[in-house]
Formats: C-alpha cells, sequence, structure tokens
C-alpha cells in the first residue's frame, strides 16, 4: 500500500460524509463490492495513539495515529498480499503485539495463521515472536521455526510489554501451552502446559493459568483448573453444559463465565474460583447473551447485549459511570447500536463504535472528562444509511412448534406486501447466526426491490449448545425444514409472492440453496449456489474442514461417515429431483469448498439435463475477493433474478 493510496483512504474515511447515489437511480453494484476501508481501531493504553486496520483493495496495513493528529500517520505496517493483521493488542504505550492471517475468500472472516509479530509505534524494533517461518525473529538461529499455531491469551492487568500466548504444536494435537512473553526481548517462559489440544486459557493476576477450556480434537467441550500446580477436569455438575471464564473480577476471588446449566441461552455469571457462590448477573430467555461492555480498569462488566432481536444492553450495574456514560452516548445515536471498544488504562478516553442494520459502523472517541467526542473514521464512507433497508427481526413457528428467529430486509419506501422474495440462508452452518446488524447480501437485495428473508436454523449459534447441536446430522433435512417453514410463514403473512421467491446462499447457504430447492418442490423459482458445498462425501476427503484430526471428528459428528445417508443429502447425487433453474458460482481457488465440488455439481445437472448458468474465476478462494469479479457476479446475481422472479419492487 503506498503513502499516495493511504492518504486518499484516510480522506475518505476520516473527511468524507457519505456518498448519495443520483436521485432515481440504483445504488450502484460497485458500493455493495468495495471492502471496508478501515477496521479494527484499538486506543493505547496511554490514550495518546491508535492502531487501525487499513485496506486498499487487495492490499492491508496496520496504520498507527497520532489521536493530537489524525491527519498522516505515525507509522504503517504493510502486509504481504492477503495477509492481514486479524487481532492487535497494545502491550505497553508504545509497543504492539500482532496476530497474522490470510484472506481466504469474501465468505469466511481471515483466518489466523498462528504466527504472532510485534512492533514499536514508530514502527521499529518489529521482530518475530512465534510462528513457522524460521530466522525471522531476534533471536536468529538461537530458536527453532515454531511448527504450530499462536495466540494472544491475555495481559497482565498493568500493561508492561509482556503478554500470554497460547501455543499449539502441529506435531502433538493432544497440546495446548501457555507463555509469558516479553515482546520487548522476544524471551518467552512456560507458564502452563495440558495435554488436551485446541484450548484456551484464563490467566490470573498472579500470572498463573486458573483455567484451561474448549472443544478439543475430538470435538468435546472440556474445562479444566489448575488446582495445586495441576489440572484437574471439571464435571457437568461444576460446569454444567457449557462454561467458558473469560476474565477474573477486581478483587481476585472471583471470574466472569459465559455459563449455561443445561444447555440454553448462554448467561453472563460471576463465581468464586471453586464454583461456589455463583451468581447470574445478566440473560435473556429466547438468545444468549455476548459482547461484554466493560468499564475502564480495573475491569469490569457494566453491561452485556443481547445476541437476537434488535441488539439491547442489559445492564449489570447501571449505576456505574461507565454505564450512565454508555446510556447518555446510546440517547445521541438514536436507532444505532454503541459498543466500548477499550478504554484508556486512566479511563480519560475511550474508543467506541455506532452501527446498525443500515450503518456499517463509524467509530468515535469521547474525552471523558470534558465529553469532547471526535469523529475518527468510517467503516463503508459510500454507504448512505439513509439509502439503506432496514432489518426487522422476528419470530415464527417451524412445522413442529419450535419457535425461530426470521430477519427480513424490506426494501426502502414499499410496503411489505406481496413483494418478491430472496431467501438467503447464512454459512456454516453451525454456531454461526444472523443478526440485526448492516449485512451486505441483504442490502445488495433490498436495494434491488426483493424482500430478503433470513432463519436462524436448527444449528445456528446465539442460543446455546442444545440449539446447535439441534442440527448436528440434519444438514439436508431439518434445516432445510426450518428453512421451507420460513419462506411458507412469510408467505401465510402475505410479505411475499408465493409466485416470486428465489433462494440464494454462499458456503453452507449454497448447499442450502441447492437442498431447499430438491425438499420443496414448487416453491422456489431459481436457485443461486455460491462456493457451496454439493457431495458431502467429498467433503469428508477434500477440502480444508476435514484435513486435521479435529477437522474429521467435527464432520463426523455434523454430517456422519454413513455413505448413504451422506449421498440421501448431497445435492449432487439428487439433481434430477431439481426443477429450477439454477447459477452456480465458485472460486477456482476455493481452499475450504474446493473447486471440485461445483464441478461435480455441474456434471450432475448435465447428466439430468437440467438448465443452470455458470460462474468461475481463477485465483478466487472461499467466495471472491476481488471486487471487480464481485461487482461481474453481483451483476450476473440480479439479472438471472429479473429472469425468474422479474424485477424487483420499486417505491411508488
Amino acid at each position: 500500500m503506498s503513502l499516495r493510496k493511504l492518504r486518499a483512504a484516510l480522506v475518505a474515511a476520516c473527511l468524507l460524509s457519505p456518498v448519495a447515489a443520483a436521485a432515481a437511480d440504483l445504488i450502484p453494484v460497485e458500493d455493495f463490492a468495495r471492502h471496508a476501508s478501515v477496521s479494527m481501531p484499538r486506543l493505547s493504553p496511554d490514550g495518546k495513539h491508535i492502531a487501525v486496520r487499513m485496506d486498499d483493495g487487495d492490499n492491508h496495513a496496520l496504520v498507527i495515529f497520532d489521536v493530537a493528529d489524525m491527519t498522516r500517520p505515525v507509522s504503517m505496517l504493510r502486509m504481504p498480499r492477503y495477509e492481514v493483521p486479524v487481532n492487535v493488542t497494545w502491550v505497553s504505550s508504545t509497543r504492539l503485539v500482532v496476530e497474522k492471517g490470510k484472506m481466504f475468500g469474501s465468505i469466511d472472516a481471515p483466518q489466523a495463521t498462528g504466527e504472532v509479530i510485534a512492533t514499536d509505534v514508530d514502527g521499529k524494533h518489529m521482530d518475530y515472536l512465534f510462528g513457522y517461518q524460521s530466522g525471522s525473529n531476534s533471536r536468529g538461529a538461537t530458536r527453532q521455526a515454531d511448527d504450530g499455531w499462536g495466540s494472544v491469551e491475555g495481559l497482565p492487568e498493568k500493561t508492561n510489554g509482556h503478554f500470554y500466548l497460547g501455543a499449539h504444536p502441529w506435531d502433538e494435537g493432544n497440546s495446548s501451552r501457555l507463555y509469558d512473553v516479553d515482546s520487548m526481548k522476544n524471551v518467552r517462559h512456560l507458564i502452563g502446559d495440558i495435554g488436551v489440544g485446541q484450548l484456551s486459557f484464563l490467566v490470573g493476576p498472579d500470572g498463573k493459568p486458573e483455567f484451561a477450556y474448549g472443544t478439543d480434537v475430538n470435538f468435546e467441550y472440556v474445562v479444566y483448573q489448575s488446582i495445586a500446580n495441576r489440572w484437574a477436569q471439571l464435571n457437568r455438575a461444576q460446569t454444567g453444559k457449557y462454561f467458558a471464564p473469560f476474565a477474573t473480577a477486581p478483587d481476585g476471588q472471583h471470574v466472569y463465565a459465559m455459563h449455561s446449566t443445561s444447555g440454553g441461552p448462554t448467561e453472563l455469571i460471576v463465581q468464586r474460583l471453586d464454583g461456589s457462590d455463583r451468581k447470574v448477573l445478566a440473560k435473556d430467555d429466547f438468545g444468549s447473551v455476548h459482547n461484554v461492555q466493560w468499564t475502564a480498569p480495573p475491569l469490569q462488566p457494566f453491561a452485556i447485549i443481547t445476541a437476537t432481536g434488535t441488539p439491547r444492553p442489559i445492564y449489570v450495574d447501571p449505576n456505574l459511570p461507565a454505564a450512565k456514560l454508555y446510556a447518555a452516548i446510546s440517547q445521541k445515536f438514536p436507532g444505532e447500536f454503541v459498543d466500548f471498544i477499550n478504554f484508556s488504562e486512566d479511563g480519560h478516553e475511550l474508543l467506541f463504535t455506532v452501527s446498525s442494520d443500515r450503518d456499517p459502523g463509524t467509530w468515535y472517541l469521547i474525552d471523558t472528562e470534558h465529553y469532547k467526542v471526535i469523529k475518527l473514521f468510517t467503516a463503508a464512507p459510500w454507504i448512505d444509511p439513509s439509502k439503506m433497508a432496514e432489518r426487522v427481526p422476528m419470530r415464527f413457528k417451524a412445522s413442529d412448534g419450535v419457535e425461530l428467529e426470521a430477519i427480513l430486509t424490506v426494501p426502502n419506501g414499499v410496503p411489505m406486501s406481496n413483494l418478491p422474495m430472496v431467501l438467503l440462508p447464512h454459512g456454516g452452518p453451525h454456531d454461526v447466526n444472523d443478526d440485526w446488524f448492516f449485512d451486505e447480501d441483504a442490502q445488495f437485495l433490498a436495494s434491488r426491490g426483493y424482500l430478503v428473508l433470513q432463519v436462524n436454523y436448527r444449528g445456528s449459534g446465539s442460543r446455546g449448545v442444545n440449539f446447535v447441536q439441534a442440527g448436528y446430522l440434519k444438514w439436508g433435512t431439518r434445516i432445510q425444514q426450518d428453512l421451507i417453514d420460513g419462506v411458507k410463514w412469510a408467505e401465510q403473512q402475505q410479505y411475499a409472492d408465493p409466485d416470486r421467491v428465489c433462494v440464494y446462499g454462499g458456503s453452507f447457504g449454497g448447499y442450502s440453496a441447492l437442498m431447499s430447492a430438491i425438499r420443496a418442490p414448487k416453491l422456489f423459482k431459481c436457485a443461486i449456489g455460491y462456493a457451496g458445498v454439493y457431495d458431502l462425501a467429498m467433503m469428508r476427503s477434500k477440502g480444508s474442514i476435514g484435513s486435521d484430526t479435529f477437522g474429521k471428528n467435527y464432520l463426523t459428528a455434523v454430517i456422519g461417515k454413513d455413505d448413504a445417508a451422506l449421498a440421501a443429502n448431497s445435492p449432487a447425487k439428487l439433481a434430477e429431483q431439481i426443477d429450477v433453474p439454477v447459477l452456480l458460482i465458485h472460486g477456482e481457488a476455493d481452499q475450504r469448498v474446493p473447486f471440485a465440488q461445483a464441478k461435480a455439481m455441474r456434471a450432475a445437472l448435465d447428466a439430468a439435463h437440467k438448465p443452470y448458468e455458470w460462474m468461475s474465476k481463477s485465483g478466487e478462494g472461499h467466495g471472491f475477493y476481488t471486487e471487480a469479479n464481485n461487482v461481474e457476479r453481483l451483476n450476473l446475481m440480479q439479472d438471472f433474478l429479473a429472469k425468474h422472479i422479474g424485477k424487483g419492487a420499486t417505491p411508488p
């Protein structure tokens, strides 16, 4: 990324107001194909600097600004093409630790590579702290390459240049290690080691690990506690069905955790280290709570956010100054969601963001002593929220009586009555969910006049472990029925025109696009599969998901390994039952869902003499990343939809 391009991006992200489309014109396709200019800002402990990820097409950089002068960067860490910072942690007021990741496509979030680097605020003293690249750090040949995956697990109570590093060796699947790392000297000390893979750690105020928890390589959720310097596995009676301790309370004797006794929606609790004195601090009966809002140090939660419906804060202690500040800021941004990112250590500066169903987000800095607010960055300044569509969370009952959440995105300026509709199943499918916030796919389709229906079917996240597991081994059956029930509900409510409904999805959503058309003949008029899975048996042998022991065990748990059952739930084996026009879109370099999946589906459609259209791009991974290719994809999709269900509704 050149300095000239960076300055241009800065002007767009910091200074420009949203760009409105010309009156009576459609919002340009290009506006929905562009990448966000900025993301992931973090305020330094002294409140004097902000680190932010900035993107310019395929190029990414970590850029650091002096709060007193946001017009030019103090330093810039350029990343190789397709590499991005996926997590940034200030370990002192002058030093940052960065977890590296790669973009494997636009559908999935960037995936961490397990590499950890450090840099000073001025861009000097860069060091490679952990990762598989040998000879890249200040230790030179004195340390071998780390054949494993590392991540930041936490910080000391007072930042001092150290951080806690979780490490998972590739050749030792049943091992999770924890190090205290001096980021300035690039020296690490082992402080925790457990013979169970894939676990996260909670470190206490004394710098010693207290808990290790997570889904192990056998795809079982486990929790261990360090007692007298030994790891003891906690049983279900002690933890409930889900227990994830994530912070120590200011008194040092209690821990905060996300918890569910029986597998229902997760709650925020606090308890003593030994499990006694457990108290529920916040809960929501329909869905889980998540996204803790923290005070300034010493950190304690003052609120937590509902994970379903329109997000709202549940206050843990509304009398705390941070809670009162949160309420005051929220009043200044009606209809938007306020999220506290982080305070400076003295509490005098606060970085927060404001976003909504129509607004991708804007970041602000507030002086908490004088209440002076500075606007810093806008994620997508070309998006005009007033021209975006409203997203309406609703609930309906599936055919077996289970209550499900639906999110309807309603085209601007038209009544929600007998509209042409697109069902948009989310990917995953497990522990992933659609929410109220800005959704590019839904907004693009709504801008073309289509009502968009998203259903949090069984298997989705944000409603607890039981709800996630209710979708296991039911990819082609109950999950598809939940989606079909959602379409029938929207038609019964006269939101959707039954003669003008199509289905479009990416990844697992691409699977659902074709599978739901198979399960409900005549319900849809067309189907669009984007980077989809079409042959479940192939999924076990090709692609990154089943490439290690954990992935193989995951697939066994969620799709099974019976060949007949896999075939009976694979669109590529059921092509003769597809009675709607199909559009297949796939990246030829997709590692997550290999291109072979799309070719198998195409061959099956050819053999069954079924009509379809096709788009593939070389160099593209799991979802197109290049903006020009996404413009072409979106144009093809809108033409395909118009051909089969007509053009969308237009305001009177």
